[in-house]
């Protein structure tokens, strides 16, 4: 299924060196957004509670203010609306081995009296195991990026590789960025948003990396540029056509899907979109910039079909017993 289709090459490289610069202009940002804001880690990764409450009118987040100030177990707490005007968040430090009581009716009892409510749920995470699972996610998407480096080193080859790798890390830079920028809580659904960015992202790239070595192999032209350009409008229909229907099932989890998946939802809204970007105007052009020769690669290929024309010859002659 096509949703378009285009007769002429679009000269996507004559506009490689502005997407760059915008590229890098919001890496840039994104990394000084990380280093003077930084990632607000939630009580996944640094231990604490979680209380949500709901009241049946709307939360007086004030008065549940006042209440709770009275108490030394809240000490620091965050109220917060959760998604809509009825439902709350308090926000915590202490963890369970800094509780003498259950935090669920210590809550309930400090908040008597502010309405009718219900505590919704209650978590709690030490800091012990939030600081592993910080760690642990660090390692998960260090190993997704060695492994996709791998994987494509020995499908194409090594400039493919370090191509889609850049590529990959500008994606989550940029995603990284953008939570640092709007203040949502890193917990373990963003990083599962995260990992499903690199997959989504590195498939893209594979799927443009494999019509560009079909294009160098079957094209009548030697330069990079004009098979590149070839190639992506190629893709395009195919590549729109999948972004676009991912983008709305992920826009209506990010405004309709609540609260609790709010933060996963932005995460894909961003990371698909950034993505779907850099395998055109990103890993593509890096593959020119590091010197890709097509002619010597068509050489490469020639030289590996007669050798293996050579081998062919050669067990074919073994098993008529003429060698």
């Amino acid at each position: 299924m096509e949703l378009f289709k285009v007769t002429r090459p679009i000269p996507f490289m004559g506009k490689s060196t502005i997407a760059i610069v915008i590229s890098l202009m919001m890496v840039l940002g994104s990394y000084a957004l990380l280093f003077t804001k930084g990632l607000n880690f939630g009580i996944d990764f640094v231990g604490g509670t979680i209380v949500q409450v709901q009241y049946e009118g709307t939360a007086p987040i004030d008065q549940m203010r006042q209440k709770l100030a009275g108490n030394p177990m809240f000490e620091g707490a965050s109220i917060n609306e959760f998604g809509s005007p009825d439902e709350v968040v308090i926000r915590l430090k202490n963890t369970s081995e800094s509780m003498t009581r259950d935090i669920g009716d210590v809550t309930r009892e400090q908040l008597a009296g502010t309405g009718k409510f219900e505590i919704r749920r209650v978590d709690i995470v030490g800091a012990k195991v939030g600081g592993e699972l910080r760690e642990k996610g660090i390692m998960a998407l260090s190993l997704a990026l060695i492994g996709m480096l791998i994987y494509v080193s020995f499908r194409f080859e090594w400039r493919f590789a370090v191509a889609s790798i850049i590529a990959l890390v500008h994606d989550i830079s940029i995603a990284l960025g953008a939570i640092a920028l709007v203040g949502l809580d890193v917990n373990l659904d963003v990083l599962a948003a995260l990992l499903t960015v690199l997959g989504y992202s590195i498939n893209d790239t594979i799927i443009v990396f494999d019509r560009i070595r079909e294009g160098i192999t079957e094209s009548k032209t030697t330069e990079l540029s004009e098979i590149i350009d070839e190639s992506i409008t190629n893709t395009l229909s195919r590549t729109t056509l999948t972004s676009l229907t991912t983008l709305f099932v992920v826009i209506v989890l990010f405004f309709y899907g609540g609260e609790i998946i709010h933060a996963f939802a932005f995460t894909l809204l961003v990371g698909i979109g950034v993505g779907t970007y850099s395998s055109i105007f990103v890993a593509s052009p890096i593959l020119k910039w590091f010197g890709f020769d097509v002619k010597r690669y068509r050489a490469k290929l020639s030289e590996n079909a007669a050798r293996e024309a050579e081998k062919e010859k050669m067990r074919a002659q073994f098993e008529q017993g003429v060698v």
